[in-house]
């Protein structure tokens, strides 16, 4: 089977885009390894309305049966957010030659976002938050990296996942040549919490200056991708202190439990919603929101230049 035969894009989209009109990708693995259900597909769908909020058209992507889809349905996200633990797989770089060729369900990381959204010639892709390099194992560094260095696609976060370490993140991202640029801040959000200490490569105020750059890059038909850290709405932002210190504990019990690999970041994850009553997934769920309906105004943008 080809890979034309084993990607399919949805007719409004594929319209849209020979149109010229502004889209936005957004990935998948929220919904099955991400949020627990219903929530994951109140929030899916809660995205796409940000982004259309934000003027452009949203296209969900992910593997179903084997078919690399871009532009879920509203039934096809239920679906995906109603199978079972285990049915789906992560999908990174490395996976989606699996998923295609065995005819599985892939939810798609950033990284594996990042591709799909190139290929399918989609420039702009929301989300939470990007991996990045592991507390206390500096090798632990996540595809995502790697993959900003290599893919020219513009990925609104609120930065990586403050579970992460973020000074280790940021050298990982220069190293890889990848522009970071703070949407209305100087700094990298810690996610959770709006600020952290640590400067990023230019502030933009709006969304015609993120597109410029973008623009720019794409013009200069340099390879690689291009980070928008936006801040966490601060009705819903976490106290940073209070944040970190949840992270550690949570992180210490990890390590005390002989939690490693691709089991650290949900675990995490999880606890740290635990030890928060719920604010650190209310922040999550906001900060999600938020950056969705930001990448919509920016695809606008890009779209008018």
């Amino acid at each position: 089977m080809s890979a034309r035969q084993t990607f399919h894009i949805r007719a409004d989209i594929q319209a849209a885009l020979e149109a010229g009109q502004p889209v936005v990708a957004l990935e998948s693995t929220l919904i099955t390894h991400g949020l627990p259900h219903p929530l994951n597909i109140e929030t899916a769908l809660d995205m796409e309305a940000a982004v259309r909020a934000g003027g452009a058209l949203p296209a969900t992507i992910a593997v179903l049966a084997g078919d690399i889809t871009v532009g879920l349905t509203r039934e096809q996200i239920q679906t995906l957010a109603g199978l079972p633990a285990g049915a789906v797989r992560k999908c990174s770089r490395r996976d989606l030659p699996i998923v295609t060729a065995l005819r599985q369900h892939g939810a798609t990381t950033v990284a594996g976002t990042m591709i799909i959204a190139a290929l399918a010639g989609i420039k702009l892709f929301a989300t939470g938050g990007i991996g990045g390099v592991h507390r206390g194992n500096p090798h632990d560094v996540s595809a995502d990296l790697t993959e900003f260095g290599r893919t020219a696609v513009a990925v609104v976060s609120s930065g990586a996942k403050s579970i992460l370490d973020l000074p280790l993140t940021l050298e990982a991202l220069e190293t890889q040549g990848v522009p970071v640029l703070g949407y209305g801040t100087d700094v990298l959000p810690a996610f959770y919490a709006r600020r952290s200490d640590l400067p990023i490569d230019q502030r933009v105020d709006s969304p015609q200056q993120a597109a410029a750059i973008i623009a720019a890059g794409q013009q200069l038909g340099v390879a690689n991708g291009m980070l928008i850290v936006a801040p966490v709405p601060a009705a819903a932002a976490l106290d940073a202190a209070a944040a970190e210190g949840a992270i550690l504990q949570a992180t210490n019990e990890a390590l005390a439990q002989g939690i490693a690999g691709k089991d650290i970041t949900p675990f995490v994850l999880r606890r740290v919603s635990e030890l928060t009553a719920g604010q650190s997934m209310s922040a999550n769920i906001a900060l999600l929101r938020n950056n969705a309906r930001i990448a919509g105004q920016i695809a606008v943008a890009l779209s008018q230049i």
